[in-house]
């Protein structure tokens, strides 16, 4: 049995990217947690504290930042994400 990785988003509802992102994770049935930064500057500073980067999407995965939507995709085509979101359950 697997169990998924804890995934954050941290997006803007007009950003096509962010959009993309969450349309790769929705279409692989993964659950994740959206937090819109949208007129939030305070939620955006500490979405770029913890990722090194102010642009949006910002993907977390078990709390370690993994870039954004085209990180996200070159994670999924190289057939690296499925393990970095499950770990084996004990």
């Amino acid at each position: 049995m697997k169990e998924q990785a804890k995934i954050v988003i941290y997006t803007k509802a007009y950003c096509p990217f962010c959009i993309r992102a969450k349309q790769l994770l929705d279409s692989l049935e993964l659950d994740y947690q959206e937090i819109s930064v949208d007129g939030k500057p305070e939620l955006q500073s500490e979405m770029a504290q913890l990722a090194g980067r102010r642009t949006v999407p910002q993907i977390f995965i078990n709390d370690s930042p993994i870039g954004g939507c085209d990180d996200l995709f070159a994670l999924y085509r190289a057939s690296k994400l499925e393990a970095m979101v499950f770990t084996a359950a004990k």
